[in-house]
């Protein structure tokens, strides 16, 4: 029986898994297109685990104004706990052997990234933040790729306004047409 065994391994240890899905939640956020390709079960994987911190940005964004500005900072350093953020007040943490390693910037920019933008992007959206698209087997090992990618990204808004467009330019053509069909009808009726 599987009882309280609530998501997949993927064949990693603990350590493994967790840094894999903020590694994952880093690119999709940080991605110019708002999309990555991965196997489906990892997108599966993926997809509770952005949401959750989606849902953060949401709450700090609807907060904004408020005078709030500590749950702000709370909400905030949760959401740094998603991505391999690093000490976001440290320019420099001493790595192994003494060696000195800057902070790991892109989890930086995907928690400004999420606060600054996306927030507000999803604010009146209460959940179903991604999209998965599963695109067939990859041809080395077989494995179920698919695409997970965030709504509302700018090439999905430029394809429905491409979509108004022709439906507008169409609904104009067929109203020219049906005009023009009824005058003829009135003209043949009048005869």
């Amino acid at each position: 029986m599987r009882h309280r065994k609530a998501h997949r391994k993927l064949g990693r240890t603990t350590e493994h898994r967790i840094s894999m899905l903020r590694n994952l939640a880093t690119s999709l956020i940080n991605a110019r297109d708002e999309r990555i390709i991965t196997t489906l079960p990892k997108a599966k994987e993926l997809r509770p685990f952005v949401e959750r911190v989606i849902t953060l940005s949401r709450h700090a964004a609807s907060l904004e104004g408020n005078g709030s500005e500590a749950r702000g900072v709370h909400l905030r350093r949760q959401a740094a706990g998603f991505f391999h953020s690093g000490n976001v007040g440290q320019t420099a943490a001493a790595g192994r052997r003494g060696q000195v390693r800057a902070p790991r910037t892109a989890g930086v920019a995907a928690v400004r990234r999420l606060f600054d933008e996306l927030g507000e992007r999803y604010k009146d959206r209460p959940g179903g933040y991604t999209r998965i698209i599963k695109l067939g087997r990859r041809a080395g090992d077989g494995a179920e790729l698919a695409i997970i990618e965030l709504l509302g990204n700018p090439r999905e808004a430029q394809a429905e306004e491409a979509a108004r467009k022709k439906t507008k330019g169409g609904s104009k053509k067929k109203a020219s047409e049906s005009k023009a069909s009824e005058t003829t009808d009135e003209g043949k009726s009048e005869e």
